[in-house]
């Protein structure tokens, strides 16, 4: 069981940049890493993504602002957030999946199931961001 938590939500102001954190408690070979948001009312919606072959992807309306990364070494996994908007308000979730065959791994590549909820398998107690106008 892969143990998830977050840390540097915050308030800012429109413009303004905030780092998640989410630290994980194993490193896990072969997987799916990702952010996660919901503002209230909402869905949740997935904002970026990360695959274990560093490959990326990002809801369209952060795409260029929002940066996802991760440090396999520290087992920490990061989001970068910048130029940010009263619309990014929400709370944001790390979400982790299992370690994955190279058959699943090519079938959520192929098909952009890194953005389902359902993909995910692990997740992070959440934390706060809310950007003013």
């Amino acid at each position: 069981q892969v143990q998830l938590v977050e840390s540097g939500g915050g308030s800012v102001q429109a413009g303004g940049s905030l780092r998640l954190s989410c630290s994980a408690s194993e490193y896990t070979y072969n997987n799916y890493m990702a952010w996660f948001r919901q503002a209230p009312e909402k869905e949740r919606e997935g904002v970026a993504h990360i695959g274990s072959d560093g490959t990326t992807s990002y809801l369209a309306s952060v795409k260029g602002r929002f940066t996802i990364s991760q440090d396999n070494a520290k087992k920490i996994l990061y989001l970068q957030m910048d130029s940010l908007k009263p619309e990014d308000t929400g709370t944001y979730y790390c979400a982790a999946t299992p370690t994955l065959s190279l058959e699943r791994m090519t079938a959520i590549q192929a098909f952009g199931l890194m953005r389902d909820v359902g993909t995910y398998e692990y997740w992070g107690q959440g934390t706060q961001v809310t950007v003013s106008s």
